[in-house]
């Protein structure tokens, strides 16, 4: 399991390039990532509930492009 801080640096990376959500075959990989590092933290995790709901908007966001 990794730490809040370790998934927070992990997340930023991941999305750092805005890019990659243009690309479809690229955004369904990376939220595959996202959903994964999700699921590293704990269920009562505040964090776990933010990165859920920033999760679901890049995914509209991506389905809008």
């Amino acid at each position: 399991m990794l730490t809040e801080q370790e998934v927070s640096k992990s997340w930023r990376k991941l999305f750092q390039q805005r890019e990659v959500l243009k690309q479809r075959e690229l955004a369904d990989e990376t939220f595959a990532k996202a959903e994964a590092l999700i699921d590293e933290l704990r269920p009562e995790s505040p964090l776990r509930h933010r990165l859920g709901k920033e999760l679901a908007e890049l995914r509209r966001m991506a389905a809008a492009v």
